[in-house]
């Protein structure tokens, strides 16, 4: 039972992270999880925020508030978009 299982430390050829920041493939993993850890980190703002709500219709208020304010997001965004072309 002297055989390392995967998985198991120590690993003999351990992954150098600055190294991983270098490269180009390492450059876009860590701009992905970056992205989908901001994703998760405001959706869960918003679960937060929607769970903190009394009553069900000061939750469906809420959720009325976050759509207008992505949508009004999204607009401005838009429009500065069209007018930079």
């Amino acid at each position: 039972m002297s055989e390392r299982r995967p998985g198991r430390w120590p690993v003999s050829n351990p992954v150098d992270l600055d190294q991983a920041e270098t490269d180009e493939q390492g450059a876009q993993h860590l701009a992905l999880v970056a992205e989908q850890a901001r994703f998760h980190v405001t959706l869960g703002a918003i679960r937060a925020d929607l769970e903190a709500q009394p009553s069900d219709v000061c939750r469906r208020a809420a959720v009325r508030r976050w759509h207008n304010a992505i949508t009004n997001i999204a607009d401005e965004l838009g429009q500065q978009l069209r007018a930079t072309g």
